[in-house]
């Protein structure tokens, strides 16, 4: 790539540093931004395994201080209010498991942040995602997993399009987490041992039920039933539960049970062995592609969830546009509100929003 001036969207973690302090190595001019997304609540408690909070924002600017870079905050708390956190609350509120980091991806760091790249007198982004972009004979724009399987954020990145793909860059992509640590050493940053973001950022101490809950999602009471409809239980609230769940269901029975499946209308929660887990497929809306839609049957492999390794299936896009997978082997709670994404070996072809769940024959 030849010299260029590059946004990097630095978090305070050490993979976006690491992105920066590697760019600048390369001889372009790097411009280090951090986002405001929302208020870390006083009573929280500090230190969380969170990313983007103010602890963090100071981080990145340390890091940025360090590599003599320009560095600016933009505050788009209220616009994350309304592109992610009043999704999160909507989803959950209509029996779903919502998968914020990659709205946030979609709408806010590949959305509002790369549109504002342009302001800042440059026309491409970087960031500290373990994916890779290359470019292929055709000169189409292919998204493909990190190097380090283990690490690979792809799952989260399904929804970038081509005019996106051709403005990012991925700088850490093709290491493995051990290597960019070294980096970090080597290069003298200050987050060089900082440990990773592992929870939702906006959630106070990993507690979502109390935030639902404190954001006005009501705790309206329901049954816990079985498959057949008969009553074993009762709750107070399908929002807290996901489909897998299997500790806190408050119910006696021989064998464990588990979530299998949330009823929003008769706020009922259907309760299941591990067995009645198991389904054949889905169904899914809101399809985005990396090049352009399904044409036929697709045969690859799919993810239902972050770090699950893909899985063999047949996908095809039904004549009202959305997306049935069927797996090659029956898979464990599939979950409404999640999102599939479909892989061609390394290649990502696209992904969509998880609406139903096809249960395998018992």
């Amino acid at each position: 790539m030849s010299k260029r001036r590059i946004v990097v969207a630095m978090s305070g973690g050490v993979d976006s540093s690491v992105s920066a302090a590697l760019l600048k190595e390369q001889g372009h001019e790097v411009i280090g931004v951090s986002l405001q997304l929302y208020e870390r609540p006083a009573a929280a408690q500090p230190g969380g395994r969170t990313c983007c909070s103010l602890t963090d924002v100071m981080d990145a600017g340390r890091v940025a201080k360090r590599l003599g870079i320009p560095f600016e905050v933009i505050d788009l708390r209220q616009r994350f209010k309304e592109l992610v956190i009043d999704d999160f609350l909507a989803e959950y509120a209509a029996g779903r498991t919502p998968n914020p980091c990659a709205r946030c991806n979609d709408r806010v760091k590949f959305g509002l942040l790369l549109d504002m790249t342009a302001s800042l007198g440059a026309d491409i982004l970087a960031t500290g995602h373990y994916a890779r972009i290359e470019r292929d004979a055709a000169g189409s724009y292919q998204l493909l997993k990190g190097l380090d399987a283990g690490k690979d954020q792809t799952y989260f990145l399904f929804g970038m399009k081509q005019h996106q793909l051709a403005r990012t860059v991925f700088p850490v992509g093709g290491l493995e987490k051990r290597q960019v640590r070294e980096l970090a050493a080597k290069f003298n940053l200050p987050v060089a041992q900082k440990q990773e973001s592992q929870e939702i950022c906006f959630i106070p101490d990993n507690d979502y039920v109390e935030f639902l809950e404190e954001s006005g999602v009501a705790a309206s009471p329901g049954e816990i039933v079985d498959r057949e409809g008969r009553k074993l239980g009762s709750h107070n609230g399908i929002h807290r539960y996901t489909v897998g769940q299997r500790r806190g269901l408050g119910v006696a029975w021989p064998e464990p049970l588990y979530v299998t499946a949330i009823e929003r209308e008769s706020s009922r929660v259907v309760v299941g062995t591990r067995q009645e887990l198991l389904c054949a497929g889905l169904l899914a809306d809101q399809a985005t592609w990396t090049e352009g839609p399904l044409t036929g049957l697709f045969r690859g492999s799919c993810s239902i969830r972050y770090r699950q390794r893909p899985v063999p299936c047949e996908a095809e896009l039904l004549a009202g546009g959305e997306l049935r997978v069927r797996f090659a082997t029956p898979q464990q709670a599939v979950t409404p509100g999640q999102a599939v994404v479909l892989y061609d070996q390394d290649r990502v072809v696209g992904g969509a929003w998880i609406t139903e769940e096809m249960r395998a024959e018992r």
